[in-house]
């Protein structure tokens, strides 16, 4: 946006749109600078979001925030197993907070 678009095409905002929607609408306003430090909270996970095939690591974090069930349609399958704990600390790095374990 810095560089005169209107908008983002964005993954991330399928996980945390708040924060992405906060970024947005600091740059379109011309805080770049703002814009810039809620962006390095979300570096990580806009990385870490494609670990595997879009949509297995969206899917993964969704449920692990609680906000859908756990599980993908083949052909996808769930997220392997050694990408948890980078997604994990990227949705933390963003300021994600985790349902309590029943």
């Amino acid at each position: 946006m810095e560089g005169g678009a209107d908008g983002t095409i964005s993954v991330t905002a399928n996980v945390i749109p708040s924060l992405m929607s906060e970024m947005c609408e600091l740059a379109l306003a011309g805080d770049f600078a703002a814009a810039a430090e809620v962006d390095s909270r979300l570096a990580l996970l806009h990385q870490n979001l494609f670990l595997e095939a879009n949509p297995v690591p969206v899917k993964w974090a969704l449920a692990k925030m609680g906000l859908i069930a756990s599980g993908i349609r083949l052909p996808l399958v769930e997220l392997d197993v050694k990408y948890h704990v980078q997604v994990t600390a990227a949705l933390e790095q963003a300021g994600v907070s985790f349902p309590e374990a029943a």
